[in-house]
C-alpha cells in the first residue's frame, strides 16, 4: 500500500524515525542496519512495509530495497513476526542472514535474541530454496562463515573503529588471505584504517 516515504527527517532514534511528508508525520520502525545507513541530510527516503493487524497499523522502513525483501521473506516463516524479523536485521547484516540461511548455519540464526533452535531450523528449511533462487549462489559461497573475521571485527569495534569501514577493510583482507589468523587480520586492518 505504501511503497516508500520521502520527506524531512523530524526525529531519529536507533529503533524508529519520524518523517514529515507534506505536513503529516509518519512514525516508522527501523532496524539498526537501516539506522546505520541513514544519511545526515534533512531529507530522506525509506522503502516501507505496512503491517496491518486488527489492533494496529505498523509501518517499517528500510534504507535498501534488498533489506525490505529479506524482511518480507522472514515474515513468511511461521514463528517469525515483525519484531523478531526487525531484531534479526538489527543483529546481523542482511548479507549475513542470507549467507546463514543458504549455508544452513543454524547456530548464527539461533544466536539472535528471540529465536530458538526450532524457529532457526524452520527459517532455513522454508527460505533456503528461495534464497538460493533470488541471490546468486556464488555470492553466498564466496564468503563462508569465518569466525576469525567476526572476532577481528568485534575487536576493531571495541578499539573504536567504525563498523562499516572496519567491515570493508576486513572483508578485503580475508578475501586476499582466507586463512589469516585473527591477529594478522587485526594488524593488517589497523594499517589500512
Amino acid at each position: 500500500m505504501i511503497a516508500h516515504l520521502q520527506g524531512k527527517l523530524v526525529e531519529k532514534n536507533p529503533t524508529d524515525v519520524v518523517i514529515d511528508c507534506g505536513g503529516v508525520g509518519y512514525h516508522i520502525n527501523i532496524s539498526l542496519h537501516t539506522y546505520s545507513l541513514l544519511p545526515d541530510t534533512e531529507n530522506i527516503k525509506l522503502y516501507t512495509y505496512l503491517q496491518i493487524k486488527e489492533d494496529a497499523h505498523t509501518l517499517f522502513g528500510f534504507a535498501e530495497k534488498s533489506e525490505r525483501e529479506i524482511f518480507k521473506m522472514l515474515l513468511s516463516v511461521s514463528g517469525i513476526g515483525a519484531s523478531i524479523a526487525r531484531t534479526m536485521l538489527s543483529s546481523l547484516e542482511p548479507k549475513q542472514i542470507i549467507q546463514s540461511i543458504a549455508s544452513g548455519d543454524v547456530a548464527t540464526i539461533q544466536s539472535i535474541k528471540g529465536i530458538g533452535s526450532k524457529t532457526a531450523q524452520r527459517a532455513i528449511l522454508d527460505l533456503k530454496d528461495k534464497v538460493l533462487k533470488v541471490y546468486d549462489l556464488d555470492e553466498v559461497s564466496i564468503s563462508e562463515y569465518n569466525t576469525n573475521k567476526d572476532e577481528a571485527l568485534s575487536a576493531l569495534e571495541v578499539l573504536g573503529f567504525n563498523r562499516k569501514l572496519a567491515e570493508k577493510t576486513v572483508e578485503k583482507i580475508v578475501k586476499e588471505n582466507p586463512n589469516a589468523s585473527i591477529e594478522n587480520i587485526i594488524k593488517q586492518a589497523l594499517k589500512n584504517l
